[in-house]
């Protein structure tokens, strides 16, 4: 079963369908893109050249069952076709992150922060509801992993910042470049 998006003028995925591999053979019996561009445009009323192939197994630029990657994502509703770099991108989710071609992932300007966890304390309730492990005493140490986010207006207005994350208590820390604020 292959796989075929159709692509609107400006690039953007309108639709995917899936193709029998038969509808796709050539002269020599082989599996070619082309042919099944030519029977989705008989079938569908829709120019050969706006339907683009497209492969299930892959994502970030990785096949998923160890083959080769193909097109850097399979093409979803909103995603975008980019004929330079011959992949299919997921809609961009900020104004300022930028393409990584090697992983077909966007990513944010500022690199994201390695410092992930936090240290803080078990409170009572905590205890008291058996999410501390048994011993535990209200005040004891536990690493804590922050929850991180984007904020675009934070980087719009200060380009060297961006990244921000929620404490469990639900304060709200800002990454500098080297430490959480």
């Amino acid at each position: 079963m292959a796989h075929f998006a159709k692509i609107s003028e400006n690039n953007i995925v309108l639709q995917v369908l899936t193709l029998d591999n038969e509808d796709m053979l050539n002269d020599q019996n082989q599996e070619t893109e082309s042919v099944g561009q030519q029977y989705l445009e008989t079938h569908n009323n829709w120019p050969s050249h706006l339907w683009i192939q497209t492969s299930y197994n892959t994502s970030g630029n990785i096949h998923n069952n160890g083959g080769t990657a193909f097109r850097g994502n399979y093409a979803g509703i909103g995603y975008t076709w980019d004929s330079t770099n011959n992949m299919f991108w997921h809609p961009k989710p900020f104004n300022s992150w930028i393409k990584n071609i090697s992983t077909a992932f966007w990513e944010a300007s500022i690199t994201i922060p390695n410092i992930t966890t936090y240290t803080d304390t078990w409170t009572q309730e905590e205890i008291d509801d058996l999410h501390a492990p048994s011993g535990t005493n209200a005040g004891d140490e536990t690493q804590r992993i922050y929850k991180l986010f984007w904020d675009e207006d934070l980087y719009q207005s200060d380009n060297t910042r961006g990244w921000k994350a929620r404490k469990q208590d639900d304060t709200i820390v800002v990454w500098n470049g080297s430490v959480w604020e």
